[in-house]
């Protein structure tokens, strides 16, 4: 790895660390618990490793189906390994389509309007 490579890699393992320590934090304060360092510290890494694994996962499906870019298929696919996660991305997946299409409808309703004035006019 170069040196910037090296940086950011350490940078990004460092605040995933920052962030699970804060959550470890936030869920023992909820159930009346504490999280040992040991503890946040392998959750950290694998969690940090679970995130590459997915990223190289992406990455291989996109450049499999010829494309330069992550695709929401892709996401799903990746996904499938865990039935919980793989719901979840699936129902996200459908709410997001739904609000595109409500405001495709919108902006088309708008544009008439608009369009039916300029006409009065």
């Amino acid at each position: 790895m170069s040196t910037d490579k090296d940086e950011n890699h350490q940078r990004l393992k460092a605040a995933v660390h920052y962030t699970v320590g804060r959550l470890c934090q936030k869920i023992g304060e909820e159930h009346r618990r504490e999280f040992s360092r040991q503890a946040i510290a392998a959750i950290a890494e694998t969690t940090f490793r679970q995130c590459d694994t997915f990223a190289k996962d992406l990455e291989a499906f996109a450049r499999h189906g010829k494309r330069s870019t992550v695709s929401a298929e892709d996401v799903k696919l990746a996904a499938r390994r865990s039935t919980a996660l793989s719901i979840y991305i699936q129902k996200k997946s459908e709410e997001f389509n739904q609000e595109q299409r409500d405001l495709k409808k919108n902006t088309g309703k708008r544009k008439s309007r608009d369009t039916e004035e300029e006409s009065r006019e």
